[in-house]
């Protein structure tokens, strides 16, 4: 063994490394994951492996952020890297530069595994979903103010609904960035006082173009609103996380503003409904008030005729009223003729001149009954019919006897 020819260990990783990394620049590599990590760094290592052999990896954190689902032990995956070694171990290991999941598509896979997560949490349950309110006076947007979703929500609202007040916040629905712009302004608009209703949401595309719709900080974000949101990502076959998450679904932004308005219009309706009843029955009340006046007119006659059959009822009342009181006098006559004779009858004068006379004591003007209220030489008064006697008791007479 010639001792002269040996090279270091650090020359020999090296050379290994430089022969590996120039023939393996760009590589498609397919196996199983296991021993997956990620520390704080945000770096992911774990292990590529199949039935015979396994491989080390090392997926840094500026690739990290593009993948849109979460590796996982036992998930069968085609990783994208270059060959390297690691020169202070000497260990091969692929450096991942991107990730597919064999079998289902990354944004697939990372749609069910974020779904399941929200679920368990309770994100989607129906008891935490806010009812719209009935009225809304003012409504906020989340949407692409250069996109047709609020051309058609505008459209909507101006046609069905009048007086309604939209607060647009515009954001970007696609791209790097776009998911964050949407949560910031869902939380933006929760501190505007007036705002009644929340529509969040963009017209259709691809599943990549309506991926923001799908990122947990805008799934988390809808959660966290006070206010109720209406969800309208896509078409109506589309579904998303916000979809779930979201109060009310809508397939498509036309239908949102449809929803937010919907109370509205059914109001709407019955009082038409409710106006035509009224006007129904105006109708049928003036009929009825019109048959009755013309009864009435027929009924009604000239005023002077009226005054003629006035002034005959007020000849007859009068002649009427002549021959009540003439009947009325002369029975009062006849009355009093009655009493008049009675009164004669009566009258102490009609006793005198039958002859009889009133005898009264003079001094007290007593009349006289009997003889006992008399006394011998007592002054008496007589009075006749005609004239007056005076008298002297001379003697007394009772009872027969003198």
């Amino acid at each position: 063994m010639d001792r002269s020819t040996a090279i270091s260990v650090s020359t020999l990783v090296q050379l290994l490394q430089e022969l590996v990394e120039d023939n393996f620049v760009e590589v498609l590599v397919q196996g199983e994951l296991s021993n997956v990590s990620q520390p704080p760094s945000g770096h992911y290592y774990f292990t590529l492996k199949d039935k015979k052999s396994q491989l080390k990896c090392a997926m840094f954190r500026s690739h990290v952020r593009a993948l849109r689902f979460k590796p996982t032990d036992g998930l069968a995956v085609v990783c994208r890297g270059r060959v390297s070694i690691y020169p202070q171990r000497g260990d091969l290991q692929l450096i991942v530069e991107g990730i597919e999941p064999e079998g289902v598509g990354a944004l697939q896979l990372a749609y069910d595994q974020l779904k399941e997560k929200l679920e368990k949490e309770g994100l989607f349950a129906e008891e935490l979903k806010k009812a719209l309110p009935p009225f809304p006076q003012t409504i906020g947007v989340v949407t692409s103010a250069s996109g047709a979703a609020i051309q058609d929500i505008l459209n909507v609202l101006q046609r069905r609904s009048a007086g309604l007040r939209v607060l647009l916040h515009s954001v970007r629905v696609q791209g790097e960035g776009a998911a964050g712009e949407i949560a910031a302004a869902i939380a933006a608009l929760n501190k505007e006082p007036e705002l009644d209703v929340l529509i969040v949401g963009r017209g259709g595309g691809s599943r990549e173009d309506l991926w923001a719709f799908n990122e947990e900080i805008v799934a988390r974000a809808i959660a966290a609103s006070k206010i109720p949101v209406i969800s309208a990502v896509g078409h109506e076959t589309d579904f998303s996380i916000a979809d779930l998450v979201a109060d009310l679904r809508a397939p498509t932004p036309s239908a949102a503003a449809e929803l937010v308005v919907q109370n509205r219009l059914e109001l709407e309706r019955h009082l038409d409904q409710l106006t035509l009843r009224l006007a129904a029955q105006m109708r049928s009340r003036l009929s009825i008030f019109s048959s009755c006046l013309y009864g009435l007119e027929k009924r009604l006659k000239a005023p002077g005729e009226l005054v003629q059959i006035q002034q005959l009822r007020l000849q007859q009342l009068r002649l009427r009223l002549q021959q009540g009181m003439t009947g009325f006098v002369e029975q009062q006559k006849h009355q009093l003729a009655l009493l008049v004779g009675q009164l004669q009858t009566l009258s102490p004068l009609a006793v005198l001149s039958r002859g009889y006379a009133i005898v009264k004591q003079l001094k007290t003007g007593v009349v006289v009954h009997t003889s006992e209220q008399l006394r011998a030489g007592d002054q008496l008064q007589i009075e006749l019919a005609t004239g007056q006697v005076a008298a002297t008791v001379i003697e007394i007479d009772k009872k027969g006897e003198k």
